[in-house]
Order: C-alpha cells, then sequence, then structure tokens
C-alpha cells in the first residue's frame, strides 16, 4: 500500500480507544487519493511495480506492498483489521469460507505425530473434515463431551497440540466454560480455538476469556444477508503468521468483492445482533410453552442448564435457538414443510429467518453413532431467528406444530 496515503492522523487518534460500534464502522478504513467515503474494491489478481528491483523486494518482503491477490489485497486487508479489531486480536486471516478457516488453521498449527481434542458438538462439516482429511495426515483425535471439564483433562495427552470448541454449539446452544477450557489447554502447552459463529465478536470475546485463536464462517452473522461465503482466524501475530503461509501456498482466500460484502455487515453487527438475540428470546419463550415441542434449546432461557455462565461469557445469547418436537423425524419435516415464510434452508446469521432439519441437512453426513453422541435426533429443527416481526414467525410456525 506504499502508493496510498495513510489515513489521516486525527482519525488514527480518534480510534485509539474507540469502542465496538465504532470500530465496526470505521477500524482498518483507509482512502486512496480519489477520497472516497466508503471502502473501496479493488477487483485485481496481481500488483505493477516500477522496477525488477521494487519487484524483488516486495516479493522477499525486504518492502512493504501488495504481492499478489491470492496473499494481499488492499479490500481483503481492510476486512481482516476491522474483525481483528473488533475481536481484540492482533492479527486476522481471511478464508474464502468458515470450514476453509478451520482447515487453515488446523494445517497450520498441526503435523503427523499431533494430537487435538474436539468438542463432540460441533458442526458436522467440522467432524468430517477432521476424520475424513485431517486423520490422513496422522493427525490423531479425541472427542470429548462439550461440558465435561474432567473428559477434557483426562483426553489431553503428552503430544496435544490443540482443543477446539464451538461456543454455543451448533444446533443445541450448550455453552463452555472457556475460562476454565482455556486453563487446561494452557496446563498442557496447547493452544486452545474457538469457533464464535454463533455469538460473533457483538455477542462474545473469546480472547479475553483465555482462546489463543477465534474461528469464524463470515458468510453467517458477519455477512448477515446470506450474500457470499468467507472465513476468518483472529489471533496474536505469531498465531496468524503459519495460518496466512497456509493460505499464500493453498489458495483457500477471500475475494475482493466478498470482503467488502463483509465490511458493510461489520458496520450493522451489532444493531443486528440485538435484535436477533430479542427476536430469539421471545420466540423460544413462546415455543417453551406451545404443547406440540418437547424441549427447546436456548441459553437465553432461565432454565437452560448453562445460563448463568452464559451470562457471565457473553454479551448477548444470540440468534440461533433449536426445539423438539412432540414425535420424531415425520413430525419434524411436518412442521418445515408447513411453513410458508420462513426459509427452509441450512444456512444461518441471516435477516431472513431459517429452518432446517440438522439430522439430515447440517449432520446428515454424520453416523448414527456420531449424532446421537452429540444429542441430535430426529425430532430436533433449528431456527436462525431473523429481522421479520418475531409475530409473524410464530404465526408461520404455528402452521405445522398446531396440525401435529
Amino acid at each position: 500500500m506504499a502508493d496510498l496515503p495513510d489515513w489521516p492522523e486525527r482519525y488514527q487518534s480518534d480510534l485509539t480507544d474507540a469502542e465496538f460500534d465504532t470500530l465496526a464502522v470505521r477500524a482498518g478504513q483507509m482512502r486512496t487519493p480519489e477520497g472516497e467515503h466508503g471502502e473501496a474494491i479493488f477487483p485485481t489478481s496481481s500488483y505493477v511495480f516500477s522496477s525488477a528491483a521494487e519487484a524483488a523486494a516486495t516479493f522477499g518482503g525486504d518492502r512493504d506492498g501488495n504481492v499478489y491477490s491470492r496473499y494481499t489485497n488492499p479490500t481483503v486487508r481492510t476486512f481482516e483489521e476491522r474483525l481483528a479489531a473488533l475481536e481484540g486480536g492482533e492479527a486476522c486471516a481471511a478464508t474464502a469460507s468458515g470450514m476453509s478457516a478451520i482447515y487453515a488453521l488446523c494445517i497450520a498449527h498441526l503435523q503427523a505425530g499431533d494430537h487435538m481434542i474436539c468438542s463432540r458438538a460441533v458442526f458436522g462439516s467440522t467432524t468430517v473434515l477432521l476424520e475424513k482429511f485431517l486423520r490422513k495426515f496422522d493427525v490423531d483425535i479425541t472427542y470429548v463431551d462439550l461440558l465435561d471439564l474432567s473428559a477434557w483433562k483426562e483426553a489431553v495427552q503428552e503430544n496435544t497440540k490443540l482443543l477446539f470448541l464451538e461456543s454455543p454449539s451448533n444446533p443445541l446452544t450448550e455453552v463452555a466454560d472457556l475460562r476454565a477450557i482455556s486453563e487446561i489447554a494452557r496446563s498442557a502447552g496447547a493452544l486452545f480455538a474457538v469457533d464464535n459463529c454463533f455469538c460473533t465478536p457483538a455477542a462474545q470475546l473469546p480472547l479475553a476469556l483465555g482462546a489463543d485463536l477465534v474461528v469464524h464462517s463470515a458468510t453467517k452473522y458477519i455477512d448477515g444477508q446470506g450474500r457470499c461465503l468467507g472465513g476468518a482466524v483472529i489471533g496474536s501475530h505469531e498465531l496468524i503468521e503459519p495460518v496466512i503461509g497456509v493460505l499464500r501456498s493453498a489458495g483457500p482466500t477471500m475475494s475482493p468483492f466478498n470482503a467488502w460484502v463483509f465490511l458493510k455487515g461489520l458496520e450493522t453487527l451489532s444493531l443486528r445482533m440485538r435484535a436477533h438475540s430479542d427476536n430469539a428470546l421471545v420466540l423460544a419463550e413462546w415455543l417453551k410453552e406451545h404443547p406440540k415441542v418437547a424441549k427447546v434449546n436456548y441459553c437465553g432461557l432461565p432454565d437452560h442448564p448453562q445460563y448463568e455462565l452464559a451470562k457471565s461469557q457473553q454479551r448477548l445469547f444470540g440468534g440461533v435457538l433449536s426445539f423438539e418436537v412432540a414425535g420424531g423425524r415425520e413430525e419434524a419435516w411436518r412442521v418445515v414443510d408447513a411453513t410458508r415464510m420462513i426459509s427452509i434452508t441450512a444456512n444461518l446469521g441471516d435477516t431472513k429467518t431459517t429452518i432446517t432439519h440438522p439430522g439430515t441437512t447440517t449432520h446428515g453426513r454424520l453416523t448414527d453413532e456420531q449424532r446421537e453422541e452429540a444429542g441430535i435426533s430426529q425430532a430436533l429443527l433449528r431456527i436462525s431467528v431473523g429481522l421479520e416481526s418475531v409475530e409473524d414467525i410464530k404465526r408461520d410456525l404455528a402452521r405445522g406444530l398446531d396440525a401435529l
């Protein structure tokens, strides 16, 4: 970025002690000589140098500047700096998807002969990635109950290098004790990584709770409108540098256009997450009282087993909940099929409310035994509560529930 002017000093000083909502709008922003107010998009694959010597110095790291958009891009860098600021991290590596973020993290920090511990309560594709691909590189994996601290401790081996989890979990919204698990990781000399997709930094800051690395599927709440795929890994400069090395060589990087879309999403993240959380709590309370609903999983309900823990770790309870209907898969599918407004899709974090049957979609590639261990029954439905009127969301769900 040597040819672009630095931010005016007044912007830099204004952001020194800026709060979350200000960082979400301003952090990382840079302007070209055109003086644009909105962030520019740089849709270029490569960059032109004034001489062979300048190109060599840039590629060799002796000169600041862009090398190639698989490795550096001004729009992507703005997104990385902004998300790192929101998470309280030093650096961020933006990726092509949430799954590529997990892949890059694992490849960067694990090698043949290493051992990692993973919660059973993770997204189905995460389990598939670890089992079908990471094990091929002779990485040993132990799965434990997210909530059982003794199981995390007992799973530690001499070669344990990484502890990985989601909190709240997908789709049961179980909440892990991040401080306690970070201590287990630290005692073992291992890294602790948290998938913060459900909460986003607007609701939870895992790094402040002891995590070493944070992973995101930017596809979800960071975008917020179901437009683009993307992911990110956030942490210290030391821990993110190897991740960037993987991205530079393997290439699962974020496109400039997607980065620009995510920048726009971050600007409204705090407002949206508060609205999602408000709607989700109202809907969870309504579902809890419905006679055809056997169980509701939402960490914002006072009777949720980790309600107090969630309050101590999270600013908000989030916009995702799940519930079990009275019956099994047939009854669950009838509720899904009866909806007329809610979108039947496995995506989440959208302004539009979505519904899915995890047992046959997000966790459909797991074995029956794996789903049972993860607590995912055929009666379970997951709702990502959007920004429509919550009364309309209730009415749409009632079409199927009342007919059971």
